[in-house]
């Protein structure tokens, strides 16, 4: 049986990163991301440094870019290693952008050293189709890796690795990387593959189910209009991408559906006048990759285009792109009380432009923050998330701002899958593993998940080995 070591993401929910041993010489790392809340250490340097042995690594295959997933490349490329870089074609699109700010942000703002270090990564880049088996060893061993949708944000994959060993003998193993929730706005949900020896499985969510996406659409508009109603902002914590590509679709057919109800002689809604700003220069770059990579939506979302609709640029959406104007706008949404839905990064408020409309409107119960992803323990939104809603306090740049803004979570806008999603994904094989590895969750979501796994393996008299953390 192939050997897996954890360099990360084995017993919390960031710094994914995992290397499948082929033989003495040959391995593959799969996703090298970077530690987040209290998943990082104190030397948070430290732990930024590739202090595993990377001689045998023969490539990196990167189940998608968000930060917790790509973070550490750049010191990755740093120790030396000059393999190929295989990704899904939208990922190898999205990469350069997430590594970029990665680079001005953790590394460097030298704008020479970040064009050479481009320039590296994207010659080192191999951009292979969904479905396709691409090869990365061949010789006394035979191993080739296969992307397939994952549903989490777009370009993200499950990655499939078959083995030859020396002897004859074949191996699968599969990679979850981070699985998507069924019925997600833009992106097919993932698809079971027919099955493995081993399975990496991700397990975010792992102790507990999501709304259907009806429900989550009509709390989503809940909340905002509760918000309105006292005359606020409603400040959204959002990843640049993936998660703010997603709401701008739903917001988009929100206010769809109150114009078309205009139109029929109802009252004239809120929603027609209702500015959606997304104050990220990046999040507003990576929107723009999303309209170019239209061919890779779902469904639904090509029905909309035909018809004529922009799910990613309509009239009520306004971006704000210099520091300059950011400023202004936090200044003129906090003094004047216009109601408005600002959508910011970072997801987790540990950082970007989001933190600045915290400070400024926290204090003012006529606001709203609306959570609608996973806040990482160790986090300032999991501090707001956890005591907004008992009107207690959290510390921001080392200052502490009482909590009087409404706190509203929609935890089914998760990009992850749930543990219905999470188990159908092993019960939609046709050959179950016998190995399941449990990472990228908290202790409490694995071992939760974990007891599950084991009881629907007994209800069909199975047996599996479930690994939880290690």
């Amino acid at each position: 049986m192939l050997n897996i070591t954890h360099h990360g993401g084995a017993k919390g929910v960031t710094g994914s990163c995992h290397q499948l041993t082929l033989d003495s010489e040959h391995s593959l790392l799969i996703d090298c991301g970077l530690f987040q809340g209290e998943d990082a250490t104190e030397d948070a340097f430290q732990q930024l440094q590739i202090e595993f042995d990377i001689s045998t690594v023969k490539a990196l295959v990167i189940t998608h870019v968000h930060i917790d997933h790509v973070g550490r490349l750049p010191y990755l490329l740093a120790a030396g290693f000059k393999g190929p870089i295989i990704c899904s074609i939208p990922s190898a699109k999205l990469l350069p952008l997430v590594i970029e700010d990665a680079l001005k942000i953790g590394f460097t703002r030298n704008a020479q050293f970040i064009e050479r270090f481009q320039q590296q990564l994207e010659s080192q880049i191999i951009s292979v189709p969904y479905g396709k088996w691409h090869a990365v060893v061949e010789g006394n061993i035979t191993t080739r890796v296969k992307l397939k949708r994952a549903g989490h944000i777009l370009g993200s994959s499950y990655v499939e690795v078959a083995h030859q060993h020396p002897n004859g003998e074949k191996e699968r193993v599969i990679f979850s990387g981070d699985l998507g929730a069924p019925y997600a706005p833009l992106l097919p949900a993932p698809k079971s593959p027919y099955g493995c020896e081993q399975l990496v499985l991700e397990s975010t969510y792992g102790d507990r189910n999501h709304p259907d996406r009806r429900q989550r659409r009509a709390t989503l508009k809940h909340a905002i209009e509760q918000a309105l109603t006292n005359g606020g902002t409603v400040m959204v914590p959002a990843f640049s991408i993936g998660r703010t590509q997603e709401l701008l679709y739903e917001l988009e057919g929100i206010i769809y559906d109150a114009g078309r109800n205009a139109k029929r002689g109802l009252p004239k809604s809120q929603w027609q006048a209702l500015e959606i700003i997304v104050d990220s220069p990046l999040a507003a770059r990576f929107t723009q990759v999303y309209r170019q990579l239209k061919p890779y939506w779902d469904n639904e979302a090509q029905r909309r285009l035909r018809s004529g609709r922009h799910p990613l640029n309509f009239d009520n959406l306004y971006t704000v792109e210099s520091h300059e104007a950011h400023e202004q706008t936090v200044a003129y949404l906090a003094n004047t009380g216009r109601p408005a839905v600002v959508i910011a990064a970072s997801g987790m408020c540990a950082g970007g432009r989001i933190m600045n409309y915290l400070k400024a409107m926290l204090g003012d119960e006529r606001h709203q923050v609306l959570f609608v992803g996973y806040q990482g323990a160790g986090t300032p939104g999991r501090a707001i998330q956890q005591y907004g809603p008992r009107g207690g306090w959290v510390e921001i740049d080392g200052q502490r701002f009482d909590i009087k803004a409404g706190v509203t979570s929609i935890s089914g806008y998760s990009a992850h899958a749930d543990q219905k999603g999470l188990l159908n994904f092993v019960k939609r094989m046709r050959r179950w593993p016998h190995t399941i590895h449990l990472v990228h969750g908290e202790q409490t979501a694995r071992s939760a998940l974990k007891r599950e796994l084991e009881a629907m393996y007994a209800r069909k008299g199975r047996g599996v080995k479930v690994v939880n953390g290690e």
